[in-house]
């Protein structure tokens, strides 16, 4: 019984890491073809976050940017935990 629960919580980690590089490579092959360095990504992360925080107090450390592909078209994902609310 507990081998099988050290089993699994094994083969979780394993697919989390398996699914953690699958997803870094698609996000690779997508920029490769958008033609999109990490400099103007950067860039871009930047700016999105100078409007955003003019609004919001947000977690700079829990965001994350992503451009995601479906069906011939991309998607540019961007998310942050808001915490508050900024009153003007």
């Amino acid at each position: 019984m507990l081998s099988n629960l050290l089993k699994k919580l094994i083969n979780q980690n394993k697919n989390t890491s398996k699914n953690q590089a699958k997803k870094r490579l698609q996000f690779a092959l997508v920029y490769d073809k958008l033609e999109i360095n990490d400099s103007t990504l950067k860039d871009l992360q930047n700016d999105i976050i100078q409007v955003i925080s003019r609004y919001f107090d947000i977690d700079k450390d829990g965001l994350s940017l992503e451009i995601q592909k479906e069906e011939g078209s991309s998607a540019l994902v961007f998310n942050t935990p808001i915490l508050s609310l900024k009153r003007r």
